[in-house]
């Protein structure tokens, strides 16, 4: 099964894109679901159907759902949830507020992504298209595997003999319920699937990511973040999506100024992702909605090329001799120097881009070497080991 996600600023039409790759595909003979991770979703109003959390289908090869992180987590994980829940009215009743607790920050992100290995294990679709939420959610669902991997080896030592040992000092003086055999089975379960999408997030012959942005200066820098961001996560983008072009026709009168800035902001695109496909689609005289729209607009984005394939396939990481030692090379592109840090501890190292932090255990050919220097030249990190 292929595996694209659509991401992009909230706001550029990223749904209606991802909706119309999805028609433009199954309307070719693959079967297709497309699916929505966003809290907020609107691809029911794309397609002008109410869809639900279970695949729904639109039209031939083509199906959608809308993820429901609640209904998922009252399936998926029935004893973490008991153990949870037991916790939260340890010493208080049980009340709505406890249920919808249970969700907790970052588990959505979870969820939706483990929702998506559950469909790819399936196997029953050829294509599955994912719309994400805006960038800054869809970076929180896009590193929570590495980072909950990251968590469960540093944080989650406690065994069960330790829990066994703790558990009648625990509740008897906290009066809080300690997990059981059953939690730490799920809880162990969770991990090893974590540990499968990872794994398959990270095959880029399976899974790339499409950026849609407009030819406007603020969303093109949040395109470029986005872009420097996900080569942090190891992750492909194999195509941009400029949405919204302003037709020659209309930029006359009132909007002749958009002109020159639409021309700027284009040729800033086309240099920036100059390696990487680069899709256009024009501003349309009426919404973009319902299939036959969606498929007529797939159709002109990708016009003669299979939509469904690997269009661009980057090295995001490598590992060169030089003359010191060796260097640890990284391609992100589009970083101010001034926003980047580095650590290393024992075999690991932390690079920091902004708010942004990835921590990851080093090849093995470099674990025993410490590092003596890092630069930051023409959209790539160098960290040099000795």
């Amino acid at each position: 099964m292929r595996i694209i996600l659509y991401t992009g600023k909230g706001g550029v039409g990223k749904t209606s894109i991802a909706a119309a790759t999805a028609c433009k595909i199954a309307s070719e003979g693959k079967k297709v679901l497309i699916v929505s991770t966003d809290q907020a979703h609107s691809l029911s109003d794309s397609f002008n159907i109410k869809l639900s959390n279970n695949p729904l289908k639109i039209n031939e090869n083509l199906y959608a759902l809308e993820i429901d992180s609640i209904i998922e987590n009252e399936n998926s994980w029935a004893n973490i949830n008991n153990y949870i829940q037991k916790l939260l009215i340890a010493k208080s009743e049980k009340s709505i507020e406890a249920e919808e607790l249970l969700v907790f920050p970052g588990f959505e992100e979870l969820l939706s992504l483990i929702k998506i290995k559950d469909i790819y294990d399936e196997g029953k679709y050829d294509v599955l298209i994912v719309d994400c939420a805006p960038t800054g959610e869809t970076m929180s669902l896009l590193k929570f595997p590495d980072l909950f991997k990251w968590w469960m080896e540093k944080l989650f030592p406690i065994k069960r003999k330790g829990a066994k040992f703790a558990k009648p000092l625990v509740e008897a003086t906290m009066k809080i319920p300690m997990p059981t055999d059953d939690v730490f089975d799920e809880i162990e379960k969770l991990y090893s699937k974590v540990d499968e999408l990872h794994t398959l997030m990270l095959n880029k012959d399976i899974v790339s990511i499409r950026i849609v942005t407009t030819p406007e200066k603020i969303v093109i820098k949040e395109a470029k973040r986005s872009f420097s961001y996900l080569h942090l996560f190891d992750y492909n983008v194999d195509g941009v999506i400029v949405n919204r072009i302003f037709p020659e026709a209309s930029l006359k009168g009132y909007f002749s100024k958009w002109e020159s800035i639409q021309k700027e902001s284009l040729e800033d695109i086309y240099e920036s992702f100059k390696d990487i496909p680069i899709f256009k689609l024009e501003l349309m005289s009426s919404e973009l909605r319902k299939y036959d729209v969606l498929k007529e607009v797939g159709s002109q984005i990708f016009s003669g090329m299979d939509a469904a394939k690997i269009l661009f396939k980057d090295k995001i990481f490598d590992i060169e001799k030089v003359d010191t030692g060796y260097s640890f090379n990284i391609n992100m592109p589009f970083i101010d120097k001034k926003d980047l840090k580095l650590s290393q501890k024992g075999d690991e190292i932390t690079i920091t881009i902004k708010n942004e932090r990835r921590s990851f255990v080093l090849p093995t050919k470099l674990q025993a070497k410490e590092i003596v220097g890092a630069k930051y030249n023409e959209g790539k990190l160098q960290i040099l080991f000795t």
